[in-house]
C-alpha cells in the first residue's frame, strides 16, 4: 500500500488539497496529513501545498523540522509543489524585505508590481485572482489529458524567475509572461490551486498521484 503525505506546516487549506487527492487517488493509496518529518521520510509521494508569506512559511518549516525533511522528499520521491510550496523551492524571495527559501532550484521569488497593466492598458489587481490559462511549454506527466491553454485557478502576488530557462514547464500571462508550472526529475510544481481548479485541476493532481519518475 502507497502512501502520499500533504505537508502540514500551519499555513494553507491542507482539508481541501487532501480531499481533492482523496478523491482521485488509486485504490490502496493512503492520503495523511503530516508534519511529522519521520512520515515524509516514510511516504511514496509527497504534496507540498501552501499560501501566505514566505518568510512565515520558512519560520514554520525551520520551527517544525522539516527543512532537511523537505528537502530529501524533494530528492528522493514524487513531490508536487503548490502556491507557495512552488515559490519557496527557489533560492531567495523578495517578500518581506527578502527571504531566504530552501533553495532547492536557483531562482528568485518576484513581486508583480505596483502598476501591471494588460494589453490594453488598464490596471490590473493585485494579487492575481481568479481563472487564468496556462501554456504549456513542454510535455510532462502531468500534462497528460490536458489541454494546452487550460484554465487553473490562481491567488498570487509574488511569481517564480527560474534562473535555469529548461525549469520552466508552463507559463501565464497576467501583464507580463510567468513561469507557473515547474519540474525536473521527481519535483514538478505549480503556482495555481489544483485543489481548486475543477476538472483541470483534479485531473493534474490523478496525474502526479501515476507518476513514477
Amino acid at each position: 500500500m502507497s502512501t502520499v503525505v500533504v505537508v502540514d506546516y500551519g499555513m494553507g487549506n491542507l482539508r481541501s488539497v487532501a480531499k481533492a487527492i482523496e478523491h482521485v487517488a488509486p485504490a490502496g493509496m493512503t492520503v495523511r496529513v503530516s508534519g511529522c518529518p519521520r512520515e515524509l521520510a516514510a511516504a511514496d509521494r509527497i504534496v507540498f501545498p501552501g499560501q501566505g508569506a514566505a518568510r512565515d512559511c520558512m519560520l514554520e518549516l525551520n520551527q517544525r523540522g522539516l527543512h532537511d525533511a523537505l528537502l530529501e522528499a524533494a530528492r528522493s520521491k514524487p513531490f508536487l509543489g503548490i502556491c507557495m510550496g512552488m515559490q519557496v523551492l527557489m533560492t531567495h524571495s523578495e517578500e518581506n524585505e527578502g527571504t531566504a527559501c530552501l533553495d532547492l532550484f536557483p531562482g528568485e521569488v518576484r513581486f508583480f508590481g505596483h502598476d501591471l497593466r494588460d494589453a490594453a492598458g488598464e490596471r490590473l489587481k493585485i494579487p492575481h485572482m481568479g481563472w487564468n490559462r496556462v501554456q504549456q511549454v513542454r510535455p510532462h506527466p502531468i500534462w497528460d489529458g490536458i489541454a494546452d491553454g487550460e484554465r487553473f485557478y490562481f491567488v498570487h502576488s509574488y511569481h517564480v524567475v527560474p534562473f535555469d530557462a529548461d525549469l520552466a514547464l508552463g507559463t501565464t500571462n497576467y501583464g507580463v509572461r510567468v513561469v507557473s508550472a515547474i519540474a525536473r526529475d521527481n519535483v514538478a510544481a505549480v503556482q495555481f490551486h489544483p485543489e481548486k481548479s475543477a476538472e483541470a485541476g483534479l485531473r493534474l493532481l490523478h496525474n502526479f498521484l501515476h507518476w513514477n519518475p
